[in-house]
């Protein structure tokens, strides 16, 4: 039977080097999860539609351009996906969150980097996006990844948080 008064040389600790811990050197990332990314997503729907029916319709009226035409390529169309891109692209540059992120308390984050850069926002924004939306997937797989990714984060290797206010 080994003698119960040897010590473990393992848990020797210095006396004189004192052991602290700070709450504010412990980080705790929640990601945001479809439903939340979700209700943002269509807050800004109408954050973008009330801007195209503020600003572009009432000069395309001005200007006689019709506002009613079943064309991609119509200006209409051009116009509104030109808003839609402007939105997204410039408030996640700038704030890394949208109005209707700000509203839920969520942003967009770079996993690798703590800035997102232009050429991470653009692709995430416009070809991501695009990909995302045609492949409905795209959106869904968010509820059953554990970073809570959509495919147009897992190309930019991006993510979106919950903040503290």
């Amino acid at each position: 039977m080994e003698n119960e008064n040897q010590i473990n040389t393992n848990e020797l600790v210095k006396v004189d080097e004192p052991i602290t811990t700070h709450e504010s050197d412990i980080i705790s990332i929640r990601y945001a999860g479809f439903w939340m990314r979700f209700w943002a997503y269509l807050l800004d729907l109408i954050v973008v539609g009330s801007i195209e029916r503020l600003i572009i319709n009432p000069l395309f009226r001005a200007l006689g351009i019709p506002l009613i035409e079943f064309n991609m390529f119509a200006p209409i169309s051009i116009a509104s996906a030109i808003i839609f891109y402007l939105y997204f692209v410039l408030m996640t540059k700038y704030f890394n969150q949208t109005l209707g992120k700000m509203v839920f308390g969520i942003k967009v984050i770079d996993l690798k980097n703590d800035k997102l850069s232009w050429g991470t926002i653009l692709f995430r924004e416009w070809i991501g996006r695009f990909i995302s939306a045609t492949v409905v997937i795209g959106y869904i797989i968010v509820a059953f990844l554990p970073k809570k990714q959509g495919l147009h984060d897992l190309f930019t290797d991006t993510s979106v948080i919950h903040v503290d206010r």
